[in-house]
């Protein structure tokens, strides 16, 4: 018992505490031993199926650990054992913190959430939205139409901008967007790679269709040319070096480091039909805000924990409390009359905010709280914050193929440890 309790008081200094929410702990559901141990149960029997070689779960509840846990191998190749310094890809888990930076320009004056995209990158002005069309000969065609509106700022932060990822089978835009290999040249610039986007006609008309892809690319593209410095420069200049995000990047440049990245089973390494799992160990020009970072369990758990703090974390504010309730505040809700495309991945429960998605009912046989939020990555990576709780939990693994099945599994088991 002894050992748990040093484990986790180290665990304390590693991540940090950074402060609880006032008077959160008197509301707050609590943890039961043996809702963990199913949680810890769970993983474990994934690992010995071979599903991925190794996992992090912590949970942080009222600025304190309560629960972490390495499981197996960061690489079955190298069999060294998973720990918390070992540096796991980030994908879509990019996005918060990309918006994060964002919104500290919106809060300097510097950027409105209903500022046209073109203000910064003139050439989207020019956009048009592709239409499919059928002829009497049933052949589809692709007719180009004038944008109805701008595409705004708050259309990038809430996909809403018309922008596909662009995977093959979803219609002749995703198409353009697929065969343009957006993801396939590393050596790209933000600028360039925006400048490729702004020659391709975007999938719907701004605001009327939540549309998964390359949006969060372009605002960080747009918070490089309001700060003059490069997406990484500007982030570790305002979050990453003050927060103490020292292994968070887009690459991992030291080659000492390179033993601690987990890598997935090798025949699990495919993201989609065109795209495999990238080497972090490879220097590339490409600060991709949509899904290019890197980084360890402690660096997000201390981004977790300033979001859930409202903004601040030990002693400095990074954003206002009222600009982190807007951002986990739901953007696409009925009043809006915005669609939601086939893969709606936030889910039925869930509406979407300014870089997270956001719970707005509560699933059916629970009793999960309102107002969560979270996102994941497509390496396998999830986190969730739960103000009603004063607590947040970080997942790091690296299973492209499952990842969803093992997100749904935990989260129901975690709730479950808590009698939700």
């Amino acid at each position: 018992m002894f050992g748990r309790r040093a484990l986790i008081a180290a665990l304390v200094l590693l991540f940090g505490a950074g402060g609880a929410q006032a008077g959160s702990e008197g509301r707050a559901h609590t943890f039961s031993p043996e809702g963990l141990a199913k949680v810890s149960d769970y993983i474990r029997s994934e690992v010995a199926a071979g599903t991925f070689p190794g996992a992090i779960l912590l949970l942080q509840q009222h600025g304190k650990s309560v629960y972490y846990e390495n499981f197996g191998v960061r690489d079955v190749a190298t069999e060294i054992s998973m720990s918390a310094d070992t540096i796991f890809r980030l994908y879509s888990m990019s996005k918060p913190v990309t918006t994060v930076m964002a919104m500290m320009l919106v809060e300097q004056g510097k950027l409105s959430l209903d500022d046209p995209v073109a203000k910064y990158i003139p050439a989207f002005g020019a956009m048009k939205v592709g239409v499919e069309t059928k002829a009497e000969d049933g052949k589809v065609a692709l007719v180009l139409e004038p944008l109805s509106r701008p595409v705004t700022i708050k259309d990038l932060m809430r996909h809403t901008a018309g922008l596909p990822y662009g995977y093959y089978g979803g219609g002749l835009v995703n198409k353009l967007y697929a065969d343009a290999g957006l993801f396939d040249n590393q050596a790209l610039t933000n600028a360039e790679l925006v400048a490729k986007i702004t020659t391709l006609p975007l999938a719907e008309q701004p605001g009327t269709n939540w549309d998964y892809g390359h949006s969060t690319d372009v605002l960080g593209r747009i918070v490089e040319v309001i700060s003059g410095k490069s997406l990484f420069g500007f982030e570790k200049e305002r979050l990453l070096d003050p927060l103490g995000m020292t292994d968070t990047a887009y690459y991992v440049a030291d080659p000492a480091k390179w033993p601690r990245i987990a890598e997935p089973m090798p025949q699990d390494r495919a993201i989609s039909p065109m795209t495999q799992i990238r080497d972090p160990r490879k220097p590339l020009r490409w600060e991709s805000g949509g899904g290019g970072l890197v980084g360890t369990v402690g660096d997000y758990a201390r981004f977790s924990q300033m979001l859930l703090n409202g903004g601040s974390y030990e002693g400095r504010r990074y954003l206002k409390p009222e600009t982190i309730a807007l951002m986990a505040s739901d953007h696409i809700g009925p009043e809006t009359k915005i669609a939601r495309d086939q893969n709606y991945y936030p889910g039925g429960s869930s509406g979407f905010g300014l870089g997270f998605a956001v719970r707005t009912s509560v699933p059916s046989g629970t009793s999960w709280p309102l107002g969560e939020y979270r996102w994941d990555g497509v390496g396998g990576t999830f986190f969730f914050i739960d103000p009603e709780d004063d607590l947040f939990g970080i997942f790091m693994v690296q299973t492209p193929s499952q990842r969803g099945r093992i997100q749904l599994a935990l989260k129901t088991l975690i709730y479950q440890a808590m009698g939700r």
